[in-house]
């Protein structure tokens, strides 16, 4: 029999970690085969070439995307998704695959839908439906979701989302946040090997920091990360780890601020990338969870952590009553921060998201269901109280 050619798309650290089970999932059935396209920030040096993160961890690269980025610019990121957009199109050519699965809301991510769109090859889309108002993503993502076939949210109320953009409800199925199997499936580093790992001395509290550009709100995200680190100062007791920025616009400017800033700051550390396995352990041993990333708002709950969630980046993502949220004003992350240590102490997990086997569940339907012409013309489904 045939085997069913499933093409993953992973652009960078943010959705590679998300897709690694779903990846294991597809490359361990013996009726499908996976092909990898990796491209966009995994093939850059200044973001840690993460391609050989993936390599190391046993995937076949089948075709690399680049995406050259000479500067952090609106300029720069438009002519790097035209790029992709070609390159993604000669890759899947090359392929050809049965199915393309695409995770996220990243401009990259973009670019290969948009080259999948016009080759008329199907796409699955996972994490669609959320809602983040601070940043272009908002618009990326749901336009993924109109040239997407199948689709796959991180809960119930993401799903219904979905099908009010007019997607038929037996395309969009709930299994909760793939990125959480991770956590499920893989037991943390103790802190004397993540010690050894990183090179470092680990005292607490942990405070493990992620900020990333808000998007939609150009300059102002260099302003609001000095002062996250203005309220970081106050804290001369424990450890400070920061991963660094992603790809967005402004982002390798953030990184110089983080590495002006830990030139300074004692005990403090910043990470281009950690991969899943290290950074999860360090979130299984942090007492905070501090910045603007989605793990603040996803996995740092799974975990039972506290994250100080910072501005309007995940503004709109469904919350669990482990985050708070504060204002990028250093008074206020500084309060926020002293609420968070005395809550820390007594967290619950919380299970918005899922509970950790979304990946197992993904793969069997992007296995068995039917594919060919009938998939990819779509109606606009209208609920029959609507019409």
């Amino acid at each position: 029999m045939k085997k069913r050619k499933i093409c993953v798309v992973t652009g960078s650290r943010a959705d590679y970690g998300h897709l690694y089970w779903i990846m294991k999932e597809i490359q361990n059935d013996s009726s499908l085969k996976l092909q990898v396209i990796a491209g966009a920030a995994h093939l850059l040096k200044q973001f840690g070439r993460t391609v050989e993160k993936i390599e190391k961890d046993g995937f076949s690269i089948a075709y690399k995307a680049r995406m050259p980025l000479a500067t952090d610019s609106p300029e720069a990121v438009s002519k790097s998704l035209g790029i992709g957009v070609d390159s993604f199109a000669k890759g899947l050519k090359k392929l050809n695959p049965d199915l393309l699965v695409i995770l996220g809301d990243r401009y990259e991510i973009f670019a290969a839908a948009q080259a999948a769109m016009i080759a008329r090859i199907p796409i699955a889309h996972i994490h669609g439906g959320e809602s983040t108002e601070g940043l272009i993503d908002e618009a990326i993502r749901h336009s993924i979701t109109k040239m997407a076939h199948l689709h796959f949210a991180a809960s119930e109320t993401y799903r219904k989302h979905i099908i009010q953009m007019g997607e038929e409800p037996n395309r969009v199925f709930n299994y909760g946040a793939p990125g959480l199997d991770h956590i499920k499936k893989t037991k943390a580093l103790t802190l004397q090997e993540l010690e050894s790992c990183l090179k470092i001395k680990i005292h607490s509290p942990l405070f493990l920091v992620t900020y990333h550009p808000v998007t939609l709100e150009g300059k102002k995200s260099l302003r609001s990360a000095q002062e996250l680190f203005k309220a970081l100062n106050h804290f001369r007791r424990g450890t400070i780890i920061i991963t660094k920025s992603n790809t967005d616009p402004l982002g390798l400017s953030i990184n110089q601020l983080i590495d002006e800033y830990v030139e300074k700051k004692s005990r403090t550390f910043a990470f281009t990338s950690l991969g899943q396995e290290i950074y999860l352990s360090l979130m299984h041993h942090a007492t905070l969870l501090v910045g603007n990333s989605s793990s603040g708002i996803i996995e740092a709950p799974f975990m039972g952590k506290i994250s100080i969630n910072i501005g309007d980046r995940q503004k709109g993502r469904l919350r669990a009553k482990t985050v708070i949220d504060c204002p990028e004003n250093s008074g206020k992350i500084k309060q926020s921060i002293q609420s968070g240590l005395i809550r820390s102490k007594k967290v619950k997990p919380d299970f918005l998201y899922g509970k950790g086997r979304a990946s197992m569940m993904i793969k069997k339907e992007i296995k068995y269901f039917p594919l060919g012409a009938d998939l990819l013309k779509k109606k606009f489904y209208v609920p029959a109280g609507c019409r």
